[in-house]
């Protein structure tokens, strides 16, 4: 069992950045393709990022493509989600996961991630 712990989220301006964090249980992490997912009111939860296990490839959907980032710190088992040049429409539950451990590369598809975060919440003022 991998529990995973995010954090960073709030209330921003548009155009501001937050930075999340998700911190994961165990020592496993190198295990995990990591991702970023999000879910906003009355729409369907979407993919924003993934991340190889070794942090060597990545994936945006292309509503974030230059404005955020992903990466992972397997020495403290923790992955980030810099997200710069918010927008109203960023607006959003946060979800981390951890992909299926017999999955390789960056996973897109919410089926493919086995562990879930509770959740941060990112509100974006215009």
């Amino acid at each position: 069992q991998v529990q995973l712990v995010e954090s960073g989220g709030g209330l921003v301006q548009a155009g501001g950045s937050l930075r999340l964090s998700c911190a994961t249980s165990g020592r496993t992490f190198l295990t995990y393709s990591m991702g970023w997912f999000r879910q906003a009111p009355e729409k369907e939860r979407e993919f924003v990022v993934g991340i190889s296990k070794s942090g060597d490839s990545t994936a945006y959907a292309d509503s974030v493509k230059g404005r955020f980032t992903i990466s992972r710190d397997n020495g403290k088992n923790t992955v980030y989600l810099q997200m710069n040049s918010l927008k109203s429409e960023d607006t959003a539950v946060y979800y981390c996961a951890a992909g299926l451990p017999l999955r390789v590369g960056v996973l897109r598809r919410p089926n493919e991630y086995l562990y879930w975060g509770q959740g941060t919440q990112v509100t974006v003022s215009s």
